[in-house]
């Protein structure tokens, strides 16, 4: 989000005028960023940035012996990626990825593009051969510029080493200003050697992006678009807040909730919102879209008054965008970039700007006029709506269903537990059956949807919360992906809990698969079912490493597992038929979903099934 312009006078940095290489000017920087942590793997190209490192921390040690700057190295770059953008959203600072040239930054791409996805705020350093060596196809050289421009939020080349500090400074300003994301700094190796003054202050013009946050940091929230919004609400009857990732990313959640409170408007959130409302609230609908609970999407399908927060009708909420609230008289829409406006669904108001004073001052105006509407009625057939459309399973079945599991871990853990997951069918059910009571708990790649994420974005997570209770919840496929990051926590001491869902195969393409493929589990079943996980946590270091495969033991080996002092492993051997449901088929709309046999939906001669094409 936009900040305030600091309008102190700038104290001398200690060290300005010190004659530094560039690559002691790199870490100088992180180290007036506060970067405590940084994720990454090294090379040739970035090598010197790496020593500089080590002699920055053997410089400044802690008194109990620690670096300032801890150097955390992962299996593999990619898992560097994840760590720094599970660190980032776990803490909401800006997390950093230091690699090398060539393949150690083209190992990065897919997080990049996955924090762009969901407006995480990282910064990637990376190494580069020397100027001169640039176009050559010199060892380990890949042109960084041209492929992480297409991905990132912005891409720096530093080919001046008089713009480097400058340019380093205006990376993490980029990152974690207006719409986070990442940001990309490829340092060719002579700019690392390079000698030159540290000047301690100063960053790069950026006239046009800086105009661009002012106006949005200018553009305060009127009287009069107040009036407007308040007369939406008090015509309505059944209003509706519907609440994205922007509410987080903006450190929008508690206005936010204090407005709900106040007029006593129910919450709505996306897969990237859970935990800006507390799902315990008995007006919070949970999550709402393709696999959102029932009772929040018949309450988008009732609401006629839809305030959306931070959030923009993406294809897994509004499939169909033009029956996407369909009662809704009116929709407003708060967001802090323009280009979300009108984009998927037209609106009736909206306002750019920032999220948390926005919402304060709304909450202000509504005060002063002393706003008051009854929605008790409303309240009543959301409560009806939550009893009768709850979430269900088959609680009856001799397999080990994996809504259980997460129902017993939730019991321990209250929804104070920082979640993390890989991306299929365990990804929905975590996100359907934890409880969140605030913001930044649940750690999920939404937009990209990428296999992998899970583990070292746990791993990144505790890093940012050493205290904090910190579970992977995994499924076979994703953990293959980035299983080599297991030795990783064991090797850093960090007491991440890790839950392997074990159906042996992709399960949430084999759900689409059985329902619309006759059963042909093509590229699915991949015949990978020799892996024995266990023996590998085992191998990895995991004191704590157990199977879980009797429904009669869940109960007492969930909660040995919860509570093990250090990192833990649990594989759960799950119904290999356990399914995702509610479901809305994509392009479809919510009085289409499919409820499954547990969940009650309503009756609706028209259902209609999503057909193969429209799988994903």
């Amino acid at each position: 989000m936009p900040t305030e312009p600091d309008t102190s006078e700038e104290k001398k940095h200690l060290l300005a005028g010190t004659v530094m290489s560039g690559a002691d000017i790199v870490v100088q920087v992180l180290a007036d960023e506060n970067v405590d942590t940084i994720f990454g793997y090294s090379g040739g190209a970035i090598l010197p940035t790496y020593d500089a490192v080590f002699r920055f921390n053997d410089r400044h040690r802690l008194p109990d012996g620690r670096s300032p700057m801890s150097l955390i190295v992962p299996a593999n770059e990619q898992g560097a990626g994840f760590m720094a953008a599970g660190y980032a959203r776990a803490s909401g600072e800006v997390g950093v990825v230091m690699v090398t040239s060539g393949p150690g930054a083209t190992n990065t791409v897919t997080p990049v593009r996955d924090c762009m996805a969901d407006s995480v705020p990282i910064v990637v350093i990376c190494g580069q051969v020397p100027t001169k060596a640039i176009g050559t196809d010199a060892f380990q050289e890949a042109p960084v510029s041209a492929i992480m421009g297409a991905v990132a939020k912005h891409v720096f080349l530093v080919t001046d080493p008089n713009r480097l500090e400058a340019t380093m400074r205006s990376a993490f300003e980029i990152a974690r200003t207006g719409r986070p994301g990442p940001v990309v700094i490829d340092v060719p190796k002579d700019i690392q050697n390079w000698e030159g003054e540290f000047t301690g202050a100063g960053s790069l013009p950026l006239n046009g992006y800086r105009a661009r946050l002012q106006s949005v940091l200018d553009n305060r929230l009127n009287d009069d678009a107040c009036e407007r919004l308040y007369k939406m609400l008090s015509e309505s009857e059944r209003p509706l807040i519907y609440a994205g990732g922007g509410v987080i990313n903006g450190n929008a959640t508690k206005p936010m909730r204090r407005f709900a409170d106040a007029y006593g408007i129910p919450v709505a959130t996306t897969l990237m919102a859970l935990g800006a409302s507390d799902t315990k609230h008995p007006l919070s609908l949970h999550m709402l879209g393709m696999h959102g609970t029932a009772f929040a999407n018949y309450a988008v399908e009732d609401c006629d008054f839809l305030i959306t927060i931070g959030a923009r009708f993406d294809d897994r909420v509004a499939g169909d965008p033009v029956n996407f609230a369909p009662n809704a008289k009116n929709i407003a829409h708060f967001d802090v970039d323009v280009s979300e406006i009108g984009k998927v669904k037209n609106v009736d108001w909206h306002h750019i700007g920032v999220l948390s004073r926005d919402l304060e001052d709304l909450l202000n105006f509504g005060k002063r006029i002393d706003f008051k509407k009854d929605f008790s009625t409303w309240h009543a057939e959301i409560g009806e709506l939550k009893s009768k459309h709850r979430m269900n399973y088959d609680r009856d079945s001799d397999l080990i269903q994996p809504y259980a599991v997460i129902e017993e871990i939730n019991r321990i853990t209250r929804g104070e537990a920082i979640i993390s997951t890989g991306v299929g069918q365990h990804q929905m059910w975590a996100a359907q059956y934890f409880d969140f009571r605030e913001p930044r708990l649940w750690l999920t790649s939404g937009s990209m949807g990428t296999m992998g994420f899970g583990l070292p974005a746990a791993i990144g997570a505790q890093f940012a919360h050493r205290d904090r209770l910190v579970i992977d919840i995994d499924g076979d496929g994703s953990m293959r992906m980035n299983i080599g990051e297991l030795e990783t926590a064991t090797t850093y001491g960090l007491p991440v809990k890790v839950v392997v869902f074990n159906n042996f195969g992709d399960g949430m393409v084999r759900q689409w698969q059985k329902l619309f493929y006759q059963g042909r589990m093509s590229g699915s079943d991949k015949s990978l079912h020799s892996k024995d996980f266990v023996k590998t946590a085992e191998a990895d270091g995991f004191k704590f490493a157990r199977r879980l495969d009797k429904k009669e033991d869940l109960q007492s080996v969930v909660d040995e597992f919860v509570n093990f002092s250090g990192p833990a492993f649990l594989e759960v051997i799950i119904d290999p038929d356990a399914g995702v449901y509610p479901m809305v088929g994509p392009g479809l709309s919510y009085s289409k979903m499919i409820t499954g046999d547990y969940i009650v939906g309503r009756d609706n001669p028209d259902d209609e099934a999503p057909g193969p094409s429209q799988m994903f």
